[in-house]
């Protein structure tokens, strides 16, 4: 089942792919009727994108409703926006002021989407996924206890702190920017690396176990399962690390362009109404 959300970006990708092969300039016109009409509420959506940072940094506006209703909204203007935009121009350039505001809408509407993608890595939070990792290396304590008749756990257990660490440091040492992409990596080598160890060391601790050896699977299996919930949320911390770090990074970036929209449009309005 689809989300609202997915339904939304759905239905606007459609209507993009639909209004970039269709000829609507039989149609719609920029000058009059409904193509100009698009592009008055196309423009008023943009400006009323403007609603959700004051919401957000004004306590008064409360009565407006909540934060997180006020993003969706955003969120959905600034693609019903964009759509009525791209209509009224008829999915082509025109006129020096009017590519001008085009292009500042079409970039102030990718950075939305780069926002919103970087906000959906960052929503849950940094506690839940530090208390997660924290939760796991005292569960791995506890594990060394009661598994000292295991041979090859208390040195995967070491083996998995050190792979940890080490993941960790080489993110860290990356351009923020590839961090996500080279902390799935080195975790995807890290966590081969210590089921090849366990399949290895297990092996030969069958061998000079019958106890074990009828165990084996079972063994293997809570072996790999750990190393890949262990792993697994070190990666998940460190790209949470690098998608909050990104998140700021964007806000510097994102405001900009929509100001820039804002004066490109305000000089489209102005050039087409009075020359």
């Amino acid at each position: 089942m689809f989300s609202a959300t997915g339904l939304m970006f759905i239905i606007c990708g459609l209507l993009l792919v639909l209004g970039w092969m269709f000829p609507t300039e039989r149609y719609l016109t920029p000058e009059s009727g409904v193509g100009y009409a698009l592009g008055i509420i196309g423009g008023s959506l943009m400006l009323l994108l403007l609603l959700y940072p004051a919401r957000k940094r004004l306590p008064w506006l409360s009565f407006m409703g909540s934060i997180k209703a006020w993003f969706q909204v955003h969120m959905i203007l600034g693609l019903i926006g964009p759509i009525c935009i791209l209509y009224h121009s008829n999915f082509s350039t025109g006129a020096i002021n009017s590519n001008v505001a085009l292009f500042c809408m079409l970039a102030v509407s990718g950075s939305g989407l780069v926002g919103r993608y970087f906000y959906t890595r960052i929503h849950h939070g940094l506690s839940e996924r530090a208390t997660t990792l924290a939760e796991l290396q005292n569960n791995a304590e506890r594990l060394k206890a009661v598994t000292l008749s295991v041979p090859f756990m208390p040195e995967l257990l070491q083996r998995l702190i050190y792979e940890e660490q080490q993941l960790l440091r080489r993110v860290n040492s990356c351009p923020v920017l590839l961090r996500p992409p080279v902390a799935f990596l080195l975790a995807a080598i890290a966590s081969n690396k210590l089921t090849r160890y366990v399949h290895q060391s297990l092996r030969v601790a069958v061998s000079q176990s019958a106890v074990l050896a009828s165990q084996q699977k079972r063994l293997e299996r809570v072996a790999r399962g750990y190393i890949r919930q262990r792993v697994g949320t070190t990666r998940e911390l460190s790209e949470f690390q690098a998608y909050t770090q990104l998140f700021s990074l964007w806000h510097l970036l994102h405001l900009p362009l929509f100001f820039m929209l804002l004066i490109a449009g305000i000089v489209h309005v102005i050039s087409v109404n009075v020359y």
